[in-house]
């Protein structure tokens, strides 16, 4: 992106990268943008359902089913409805990347619900998260993903759950012996600039945002497929065990357990994301 928009704007733009958590919490990213307190563009997703409820849906468990399942919502009717609330809470979407889906890491081995029970699990600040690990029985606990190695590390809590890049790139196989194959959530992340950040630029620099946006998720999408297919050997070689569990009677669980959460707004999104399935 960096690249593109630079070279695209002569110069007019400059894109400063600022990694792993260096401007603070996701949350603080997304406050910064929307007071233009220095921050411009960052990822974010089911963290939005603090300024438009209805976002939250991006972390409603084993509600997308596949790749496929997910492409057709983002490029769908459903997808124009999810980055027209984007939009209200004042983000532009420049483009989205989908993630692998998240498993549990524990220093025990699950393989059903009922293992769960009263296990302390890092989650995201996210209703829809902690209302599904309350439903097995589990204490969600949520916090910032920087704490999270160190909380591993002194016992706070028990495991977490995260994508099989994240448990690679933060090193929680040093702090965790199995990944516990739940594949709970399938979601994305989308690449959000303040829309009164947007706003501002002249329109030949805003075509070459969008542009820009397009050629990065393209590119991310060949790495990330490339990744996917080499993180559970990687996991393996640093030691982790991959454990299967009973997915039907965890999505059984975790389904019904945020469905009784859900406002009608965000039923009437379920029924839209789910009948979108392309394999159903």
């Amino acid at each position: 992106f960096k690249e593109y928009v630079e070279e695209h704007s002569g110069g007019r733009i400059q894109v400063n990268i600022y990694p792993s958590s260096q401007l603070g919490t996701e949350v603080d990213m997304i406050q910064s943008i929307l007071t233009q307190g220095g921050c411009d563009i960052t990822f974010t997703g089911e963290s939005m359902q603090t300024y438009q409820p209805d976002l939250g849906i991006i972390g409603m468990p084993y509600l997308i089913k596949s790749d496929a399942h997910m492409e057709a919502v983002l490029t769908g009717e459903v997808g124009a409805e999810l980055e027209g609330l984007m939009e209200k809470s004042g983000m532009k979407v420049l483009g989205y990347f989908t993630r692998g889906p998240r498993n549990v890491t524990a220093n025990k081995k699950i393989t059903s619900p009922a293992d769960m029970n009263n296990f302390v699990i890092r989650t995201p600040q996210s209703a829809m998260t902690v209302a599904a690990f309350e439903a097995v029985g589990a204490k969600p606990t949520p916090m910032a993903l920087a704490e999270v190695f160190t909380s591993l590390q002194q016992g706070t809590i028990e495991g977490q759950e995260n994508p099989l890049a994240m448990i690679q790139n933060s090193s929680f196989y040093e702090v965790q012996d199995y990944v516990i194959r739940t594949e709970h959530l399938r979601a994305w992340v989308y690449i959000a600039m303040g829309l009164e950040q947007f706003n501002a630029l002249p329109a030949d620099l805003q075509q070459v945002v969008v542009d820009g946006g397009k050629e990065m998720q393209k590119y991310e999408h060949e790495i990330f497929l490339k990744n996917e297919e080499e993180l559970e050997s990687k996991l393996v070689e640093e030691g982790m065990e991959f454990v299967d569990v009973d997915q039907k009677a965890f999505s059984d669980a975790m389904t019904n357990g945020v469905l009784a959460v859900l406002t009608d707004s965000q039923k009437a999104l379920y029924e839209k994301i789910s009948a979108a399935n392309p394999d159903a």
